[in-house]
C-alpha cells in the first residue's frame, strides 16, 4: 500500500515577528508527502528542484521514507516562495513567488508510483493535476488541493479536476470564493456536488470541517492546541498528508481527519520541516 504526491517541491524565505529564515524546505509536496510518510511507506514524491536546492533537504526526505526518486533535476532555480508572517500568524504577505523550473514543468510519474493506491495532486497547476490524473493506474482514492490563483486564472480545468478526484482539500476563503457563497457550509456542499465525494475545508486555528459522501455527512475537528506557533507555512500540506495516510490505514473519515489536525500542528512547532519531525521521535 503506498502513497503518491506530486506538486511543488520548493525552497522559502519565511519570515516572522520573532526571527527569519532562508532556503528551508518548502512546497506542497514536500509538506504532504513527509506528513504521510509518519504513519504508511512507501511515499513517492513527483517533482521538480533545480541546481541550488541543498542536498541536506533531500537526505532528509529520503531517511524518512520518502522515494525521491521520481524528482526531476533542473539545471534552473529551484520554485522559491519569500513571504513573511505577522502578530496574528493566520495573516500573511508573500513578497515573491519565483516560479522558475516549474513554469514548463510536466508531471511524470515512475512506474512504482503508477500503482499507489492513493494519489495526492498537491497544490499546482489544474493542468499537472490533470496530467497526474491521468497517470495514475491504480489508485482506488485521489485527492487534490488548491488555491485562490488557480481559481481566478485557470477555473474551467480545475473543474474538470474536481469530476475525477475523491476529496478536495481547500481552505476556507478559498472555498467561499471558489464555491460563490460567504456561507462556510454552504460553500462545502457546493464543492462536493462539483465532483468529489469529500471536501475538507482548512480553517486555520479554528480546525476543519469534512463534508462528507451523503448530504447530511458532516463533520467538524477543532485545531491541535498549542501555545504558541512557530511558523505555519506547510499546515495545510502536512494536514493533507495525514489524513491521507489514515484513509490509507483505513481509518474512518472522522479519524483520518484528527491524524490531518495532529500532523499540521507538528509542522507549525518549529522552522521549515522540523516540526513535523518530532513526529517521529
Amino acid at each position: 500500500m503506498s502513497v503518491v504526491i506530486a506538486g511543488s517541491v520548493a525552497l522559502d524565505n519565511v519570515k516572522t515577528p520573532q526571527d527569519e529564515q532562508k532556503n528551508l524546505l518548502g512546497g506542497s509536496a514536500s509538506y504532504a508527502a513527509l506528513a504521510a510518510s509518519v504513519f504508511v511507506k512507501p511515499v513517492h514524491l513527483v517533482g521538480i528542484i533545480g541546481h541550488d536546492f541543498p542536498p541536506q533537504h533531500l537526505e532528509m526526505l529520503n531517511s524518512h521514507g520518502v522515494d525521491i526518486s521520481g524528482l526531476e533535476r533542473s539545471s534552473g532555480a529551484s520554485f522559491t516562495w519569500t513571504g513573511e508572517y505577522h502578530e496574528d500568524m493566520n495573516n500573511r504577505t508573500t513578497h515573491n513567488v519565483a516560479v522558475n523550473v516549474l513554469e514548463n514543468w510536466s508531471v511524470n510519474l515512475p512506474a512504482a508510483a503508477r500503482r499507489a493506491k492513493i494519489a495526492v495532486a498537491a497544490n499546482m497547476h489544474p493542468e499537472n493535476q490533470m496530467q497526474m490524473l491521468d497517470q495514475c493506474e491504480a489508485a482506488d482514492f485521489i485527492a487534490a488541493d488548491t488555491m485562490d490563483l488557480w481559481i481566478n486564472i485557470a477555473n474551467e480545468r480545475l473543474h474538470d479536476v474536481l469530476k475525477g478526484i475523491d476529496l478536495l482539500v481547500i481552505n476556507d476563503g478559498e472555498a467561499k470564493e471558489f464555491a460563490g457563497t460567504t456561507n462556510l457550509v454552504e460553500a462545502g456542499r457546493r464543492l462536493r456536488d462539483k465532483g468529489p465525494k469529500f471536501v475538507i475545508v482548512k480553517r486555520g486555528e479554528h480546525g476543519s470541517y469534512l463534508f462528507g459522501d451523503k448530504k447530511e455527512h458532516f463533520f467538524s475537528c477543532s485545531a491541535y492546541p498549542l501555545h504558541s506557533v512557530f511558523d505555519p507555512t506547510g499546515a495545510g500540506d502536512a494536514f493533507a498528508g495525514g489524513f491521507l495516510a489514515g484513509h490509507l490505514r483505513g481509518d474512518p473519515p472522522e479519524l483520518a481527519l484528527e491524524r490531518g489536525i495532529v500532523a499540521a500542528g507538528h509542522a507549525i512547532t518549529a522552522w521549515g520541516a522540523a516540526g513535523l519531525l518530532e513526529a517521529w521521535r
